[in-house]
């Protein structure tokens, strides 16, 4: 695709929209260094698991010695592509006039024609890095014959051994911008190659069943002080919980089933006033078959209206475009009541009330009672800005878990408020295996429908890249940060 792309560059040039060109070439070659990074965070995960895998007693350490040492030298030889590539790139942007622009970039001639050919034709650096190519390919393929039947076929780049110099020609006359891209995919690719080969040097080392054997009651309450009409959530249950373990939980004396964790929870209404308390008995059976109980007292305080006041009852800022609930005490009746906001509305009533604003900053509510009135400062925020999601949300996806996708979403991660977003549009790059150059289309929308055909070409090893993702909600319209997503 990227030699398509200097097809096009140059017909539009014709046209005198060059500037649109450059910028889109711009545009990919900053996806795939977001792409890398992400690929080299998924890499450096596998080698910290690798290292926990020392801790375990049950593992087999040969085979761990054995596959991190192969690991090893994986990372090693793509680091050494990797530093040699961008050496390259750093010599090309030199030769187009490499200098610092106000706002701090690199800036450098990007249509200029003649320093790829310099350096790749004439300096015969495309018939390096040609070679280099090769090299790496067949270097990766001899660390162990398992990782060459594994790859011998899909190998992440994609290159035959036995031709002659593919490579140099793809740069000939190429603008500098181009080229640079071009560089870039090949990072890409080497990238996915070593995340791919790493994961496979992890799946060899066996897996070990874990066996849980420290037992714990645990049991917390959701407040300690509350108000008449509030409630009180109690949960308990069994630390390192497993089915073997049967535990039997009453609260208050009432027996309380246990969730999928192994956690029980019963709510209820506080009433009176003063020091309260609530008799817990966690049962559970230990691994030898012995039966354990923990009884556990939990206290907690009702407290007495006194003077004015105001609770937020989510928490303590209000939010813009949605609805904030208060709470408001008084120690006089209602009528006798008076509430007032300096910036934004809030809803007549008694003590429930609902609050909107519309801009950043701070507001206060002032409570009139008994001809006294108290101010209650607070801030205003804007919703945090949701995260994009495809699936489960991870940045490592099984290849037929991805093609099974037909929606994205803009999800709000631990947002006590229930409100919701919807992807409007955003600019989506097929790279890795099965594109050998980046492909690029867009969204509309949180349907995939329109990526059908770019999806159904995605195998172990494709990267695709969502960026410049704009989301929609009850505060308007935003641009979120996009996510790459590496394929196995």
């Amino acid at each position: 695709m990227i030699n398509l792309m200097y097809l096009v560059l140059t017909a539009m040039l014709a046209l005198n929209v060059s500037a649109e060109v450059i910028e889109a070439f711009r545009t990919v070659d900053k996806s795939l260094v977001k792409s890398n990074k992400n690929l080299e965070a998924s890499t450096s995960s596998t080698f910290t698991s690798l290292a926990e895998k020392l801790k375990d007693p049950l593992v087999n350490k040969e085979k761990l010695e054995l596959w991190t040492k192969n690991a090893t030298e994986v990372k090693r030889l793509s680091d050494e592509f990797n530093t040699y590539i961008e050496g390259l790139k750093t010599t090309l942007i030199t030769a187009s006039g490499l200098k610092k622009g106000e706002n701090g970039e690199d800036e450098y001639k990007f249509d200029d024609l003649n320093a790829s050919s310099n350096l790749m034709d004439n300096d015969k650096k495309g018939q390096e890095l040609d070679a280099k190519l090769k090299e790496y390919r067949t270097k990766m393929l001899a660390i162990d014959p398992l990782i060459d039947s594994g790859f011998n076929k899909n190998f992440p780049i994609e290159i035959d051994p036995n031709a002659g110099d593919a490579t140099t020609k793809s740069f000939r006359m190429m603008p500098t911008v181009a080229a640079v891209t071009l560089l870039s995919k090949y990072q890409n690719n080497i990238k996915n190659a070593e995340n791919q080969v790493v994961n496979f040097c992890h799946d060899q080392i066996s897996k070990v069943k874990v066996i849980y054997d420290q037992f714990a009651a645990i049991v917390g309450q959701s407040s300690n002080y509350v108000m008449p009409g509030e409630k009180v959530t109690i949960r308990a249950g069994v630390g390192a919980f497993s089915t073997t373990a049967r535990p039997v939980i009453t609260i208050g004396g009432s027996s309380i089933p246990v969730d999928a964790e192994g956690v029980a929870e019963k709510e209820f209404v506080a009433d009176g006033g003063g020091e309260k308390s609530v008799l817990v008995n966690v049962s559970y059976t230990t691994p030898d078959g012995k039966t354990e109980s923990k009884p556990y007292t939990i206290k907690y305080t009702v407290g007495t209206p006194g003077g004015a006041a105001v609770m937020l009852d989510k928490m303590n800022v209000f939010y813009i475009g949605v609805d904030n609930p208060v709470t408001i005490g008084s120690p006089t009746g209602w009528d006798k009541t008076q509430v007032s906001m300096t910036t934004g509305t809030i809803t007549a009533g008694t003590s429930k009330r609902i609050v909107r604003v519309t801009a950043p900053g701070t507001t206060t509510i002032n409570v009139t009672a008994n001809g006294t009135t108290t101010p209650f400062n607070f801030r205003i925020k804007r919703i945090p800005d949701p995260v994009f999601k495809v699936g489960d949300g991870k940045v490592r996806m099984p290849t037929v878990s991805f093609k099974g996708q037909q929606y994205c979403r803009a999800e709000l991660e631990n947002f006590d408020f229930d409100t919701k977003y919807s992807v409007v549009s955003a600019t989506v790059y097929f790279s890795g295996a099965n594109f050998p150059n980046v492909q690029m289309s867009s969204l509309n929308g949180n349907s995939l429908a329109g990526l059908a055909s770019f999806i159904q070409r995605c195998g172990p090893g494709s990267v695709v890249t969502f960026d410049n993702v704009k989301v929609s909600g009850p505060d308007g319209t935003r641009v979120i940060d996009g996510k790459s997503i590496a394929l196995y």
